[in-house]
This record gives structure tokens, C-alpha cells and sequence, in this order.
């Protein structure tokens, strides 16, 4: 006997049971992600802001790379700047993650 076959032997009110349930649940749920998402989002946002805010202060050298920046002049001098950028942004973004990862496994312990 195939699925559909057994399928059509349960009773129309159960089965009417069964979805006002499903629907129940999956609001429940979807709420719940919803929460955690926006939650999230949140946090982005805010973390993006402040970034953005930031990025001034982003774009200091170290004095050795500001006056060879100042022998350059204005174009090349934002290139070097982006360059160290670019350079200094891995590194710190897998100390931010193993540092995260850390702090995560050690949380609950």
C-alpha cells in the first residue's frame, strides 16, 4: 500500500487538526527566528555605523609610511593608505574569529 493510498483513509477533521497545528508551530517558530534575526541586524547595523564613523581614524599611518606618504604626494599616498588597509585586514579578521570561536566554546563552560 502506497502513501497516497493510506493518505486517503485518515478523516478530513483530522487532518484539519493537524494543519491548524502545523500553522501554530510554524508561527512560533518564524517568530522566533524572526526575533533572533532582527536582533542581529541590530547589531550589524550598529557595528556598521560605527565603522563608518570611524573610518577617519582608520586611515592613520605609522610615521615612517605618512612621511614617505608626504614625498609621494596626494594619489599615491591614498594608494599606500588603502594598501595597509588591505594588509592589516585579514590578520585582524582571523584574530576577531579565533577570538570569537574562544569566547564561544568557553561561555558555557
Amino acid at each position: 500500500m502506497d502513501l497516497v493510498n493510506l493518505l486517503a483513509f485518515v478523516p478530513g477533521e483530522l487532518w484539519e487538526k493537524a494543519w491548524v497545528f502545523y500553522e501554530k508551530l510554524m508561527s512560533v517558530l518564524l517568530l522566533q527566528i524572526m526575533q533572533r534575526m532582527k536582533k542581529r541586524f541590530l547589531i550589524s547595523v550598529i557595528l556598521t555605523c560605527f565603522l563608518l564613523i570611524l573610518a577617519d581614524a582608520v586611515a592613520a599611518q605609522c610615521s615612517i609610511c605618512t612621511k614617505t606618504a608626504q614625498q609621494l604626494g596626494e594619489g599615491p599616498a591614498k594608494g599606500l593608505n588603502a594598501a595597509i588597509i588591505y594588509l592589516a585586514f585579514f590578520p585582524l579578521v582571523l584574530i576577531g574569529f579565533l577570538g570569537y570561536r574562544w569566547w564561544k566554546t568557553n561561555r558555557d563552560a
